[in-house]
């Protein structure tokens, strides 16, 4: 006979698959943290079969079949039509090509980097022109900029006393790929804590960001659907 204390262990792993975020705090600032693993199904997603602009989590939702989405947040920058800025791959097709030249904007503070989810489901952050030279198979894969640790360090270019702060989301992985933690901040934040929040907070090597000010997330288990203006890119994970 399975024990009550057994029972109840599984119950609650399940409920730790099926709930993927939670609320955390660092140094003061709250985040919402998302935590998926390289055996379920992360995707990234831009426009639907018949090629229209996704653009929002509702619309994701209902064409995998409502409920399937389990968490979902934008995932890299994007022109006013919503075409991603840098390279951007799904389902094994390159969409927009990798964009390794230094430019204007967050995009363009070099080091930025990749998000690639494997055909393995592991997941990987690569410098985007090591990518260029040698970047690993990708199922997926998102370009965004700038990183915001680089194997262990902070990017050189930000600042502890900046005052640039905005609400900013990102992703970071485990150092063997096979979780990566997705989070935003509940609050404005400077380039410098959020990056600390990855490094010194959640203990990852490896980190990218997102974006900022328009940053928003789907956490169904936390009663949150954030809604604005249509999106590009967007990561989530689908559920069984």
């Amino acid at each position: 006979m399975i024990s009550k204390a057994i029972i109840a262990l599984l119950a609650m792993a399940g409920a730790a698959m099926a709930s993927p975020c939670r609320l955390t705090s660092f140094e003061g600032t709250s985040y919402t943290l998302c935590e998926v693993r390289a055996d379920q199904d992360v995707r990234l997603f831009l426009n639907a079969p018949d090629g229209s602009l996704l653009g929002n989590f509702p619309g994701i939702d209902a064409m995998l079949a409502p409920g399937k989405l389990g968490f979902a947040m934008n995932a890299g920058m994007y022109h006013p039509d919503r075409t991603p800025v840098g390279l951007y791959i799904e389902n094994h097709r390159e969409i927009t090509p990798l964009v390794t030249s230094p430019g204007p904007g967050n995009f363009g503070l070099l080091p930025n980097g990749v998000f690639c989810i494997a055909p393995d489901g592991s997941f990987a952050i690569t410098e985007s022109r090591a990518f260029g030279l040698s970047g690993p198979d990708c199922r997926f894969a998102s370009q965004s900029g700038p990183m915001l640790v680089i194997d262990g360090d902070l990017h050189p270019r930000f600042l502890p006393d900046s005052t640039s702060r905005y609400v900013r989301n990102g992703v970071g992985i485990s150092l063997d790929g096979q979780q990566a933690l997705f989070a935003i901040s509940g609050s404005r934040v400077t380039f410098h804590e959020f990056a600390r929040f990855f490094r010194d907070g959640l203990g990852l090597r490896n980190a990218l960001y997102f974006d900022g000010n328009i940053s928003r997330i789907y956490a169904p288990n936390l009663g949150r659907s954030d809604f604005g203006f249509p999106m590009g890119p967007v990561v989530g994970l689908v559920r069984d």
